[in-house]
């Protein structure tokens, strides 16, 4: 079955809406929804009820503000919802502190190491999901070990009991852009991991286009808020 993951990027406990990735710019997503008239994150999840939430905590990842505002909302959500967050993981201790408020901690190619992601998943096989995360069509990271090449990456992690794999094109997301479907069947295929596709969803279209590359599941926001997907889709999932 297709997955359909709703996005909340939260910043002092309110949700905001991404574009582009530059993460200064982001506003609340009350400003711009056609679907919600709030950007508090429980009030949201009563309106459009997703099954499955991905939380970006804007505050860890900039190091802006209380770097723990965010923790209690993030539990609550996680007690609604199956919730993966991206905290911007660097260390062992980053992954046990996501896992404490979250069923599925991400680690971010940007931000996390091969060391942390091999001993991350030892620790907790099916609790972790890597995010490959792309910029100007280059891999972001910081760790040498980690190769170039997403499908070298791929190649690595499929020796690993990961949760799934994410591919994260930051320059799309909240652009309603589309994606390269010759590039997603080709790493749909290289992963032994569902492969899920966070950036550039414009609508039902590419939704029911990503089913057929191959692709198991889609991080939404921008396209929910829009009306081009409908919420119920987060819950009754794709009808062919």
């Amino acid at each position: 079955m297709f997955r359909l993951v709703f996005v909340m990027d939260i910043f002092n406990r309110n949700v905001v809406l991404a574009k582009g990735g530059i993460r200064e710019n982001y506003r609340p997503v009350s400003d711009s929804s056609a679907v919600c008239r709030t950007s508090d994150p429980l009030e949201i999840l009563e309106i459009l009820r997703p099954k499955e939430v991905y939380i970006a905590d804007l505050n860890v990842l900039q190091g802006k503000g209380p770097l723990d505002i965010n923790a209690e909302i993030i539990r609550e959500v996680s007690f609604k919802a199956d919730t993966m967050l991206d905290s911007g993981v660097s260390s062992s201790k980053d992954v046990d502190r996501a896992l404490s408020i979250a069923g599925t901690a991400v680690i971010g190619t940007e931000t996390g190491t091969l060391e942390v992601i091999k001993d991350s998943v030892s620790r907790n096989p099916g609790r972790i999901s890597v995010s490959i995360d792309i910029k100007h069509g280059k891999v972001l990271k910081q760790d040498p070990e980690i190769p170039e090449d997403p499908f070298e990456i791929v190649k690595i992690l499929n020796r690993l009991p990961l949760k799934d794999l994410i591919f994260l094109d930051l320059d799309r997301v909240g652009t309603a852009s589309g994606f390269d479907p010759e590039f997603l069947r080709k790493l749909a295929e290289s992963s032994a991991h569902d492969v899920l596709l966070a950036g550039g969803v414009r609508g039902m279209k590419d939704l029911f286009a990503l089913d057929s590359l191959g692709i198991k599941g889609a991080l939404v926001a921008t396209a929910i808020h829009s009306g081009e997907v409908s919420p119920e889709v987060m819950t009754l999932g794709l009808k062919k």
